[in-house]
């Protein structure tokens, strides 16, 4: 396992949450409340699966235990959710890049939200923390087109261009 290549995509999960915090600030919190098509049906419960889920993973990295649901909405207000989400996502650079190679093939033992058991290497676990990130942030960046915010530039391509991972 490559640590750099996590750090990396730490640093793109930062950079493209930035985007998505942006375009909800052109937003009030009854477009961010409001019904939209998705698997969580508005952006703010969109965006709190997200915060939501990063928090339980990156607890369950440090050996912490947390009790919260995944479809808990513990930032409703969205200036509390940014300021959440900006902390989380420095947390979560800080915690990456702390790790070496051979941390990242270490097995975590954890249990799930229905408190099910599991051992997972961590690669495995960031590979999936960010990947879940991208996945939910399609379905946002369609509920953020919805609510007549422009469309996002935050594919990965963009992040390596403006951020000197391509010459």
């Amino acid at each position: 396992m490559n640590a750099a290549y996590f750090q990396m995509f730490a640093r793109y999960n930062q950079w493209a949450n930035d985007h998505v915090l942006a375009a909800c600030d052109t937003l009030d919190q009854v477009d961010l409340d409001a019904p939209r098509d998705a698997f969580f049906p508005s952006i703010t419960k969109t965006m709190n699966h997200l915060l939501v889920g990063d928090t339980l993973w990156l607890a369950r990295l440090r050996g912490e235990i947390l009790n919260m649901g995944l479809a808990d909405v513990p930032w409703p207000r969205f200036e509390a959710y940014k300021a959440a989400r900006k902390s989380l996502d420095i947390s979560l650079i800080a915690h990456v890049d702390g790790l070496d190679d051979a941390a990242l093939v270490e097995p975590l033992s954890y249990k799930n939200v229905a408190g099910e058991a599991y051992v997972t290497p961590r690669h495995i676990i960031l590979a999936h923390v960010f990947n879940h990130q991208t996945h939910h942030r399609g379905q946002l960046h369609s509920q953020l087109l919805s609510a007549g915010c422009p469309s996002l530039e935050i594919d990965m391509i963009y992040f390596f261009r403006l951020n000197g991972y391509l010459q």
